[in-house]
């Protein structure tokens, strides 16, 4: 099997990549993230995934490099990373009673041949009608001020919402590993042999 890198600092990702068992490596790639003049959510997850890969390639050059992004589009509004407890709160309240559309850009480069797989996983989440205080409660215990969205799904945020529709139930945590493997079975580097 190839080496495989992954393209985070993530510790998130790590984990969930950890579950396929595969040997592998992290390191994280240089790259502005910032969203372009009326980019969609969906183009700026692409994007971000194939360059967080491609900033990899040349350092490592024999590899199957994983890049991932992910956003949160609220009726066209991106909602990234909320970095602190004001700017989650508000994203929180924003969020009450609507359709939370979650992209995860996911990218496998093999920097050998050059050849990429791209693919956006999209999770529809339908977010409870929850009191300030009440969100103010869940962001003060488990502080998720460095996930899009500003929540934890695999811990108490699961109580924010009335229904999750997805695909791949890892996607919500930033890597989509029925799709990872569906790329890897592409490399001939499936994670059971």
């Amino acid at each position: 099997m190839p080496s495989i890198i992954l393209a985070s600092s993530s510790k998130y990702r790590r984990q969930l990549l950890e579950k396929l068992e595969v040997s592998f490596s992290s390191a994280a790639p240089d790259i502005d993230e910032s969203a372009l003049p009326d980019e969609t959510a969906q183009a700026l997850v692409e994007r971000l995934a194939l360059a967080k890969a491609n900033a990899l390639s040349n350092t490592y050059p024999n590899h199957l490099i994983i890049g991932s992004d992910q956003v949160a589009d609220l009726n066209g509004r991106i909602l990234t990373k909320p970095g602190n407890h004001e700017a989650a709160l508000e994203q929180l309240l924003s969020c009450q009673g609507q359709k939370v559309t979650f992209h995860t850009g996911l990218c496998l480069l093999n920097s050998e041949t050059g050849k990429h797989q791209l693919k956006n996983v999209t999770t529809d989440v339908i977010f409870r009608e929850l009191s300030a205080e009440q969100l103010d409660n869940y962001l003060r215990r488990e502080q998720p001020y460095d996930c899009a969205g500003s929540f934890k799904c695999e811990g108490l945020g699961i109580t924010l919402f009335s229904e999750i529709r997805s695909t791949d139930p890892d996607a919500l945590i930033g890597l989509p590993l029925i799709e990872l493997t569906s790329m890897l079975i592409n490399e001939g580097a499936h994670p059971l042999n």
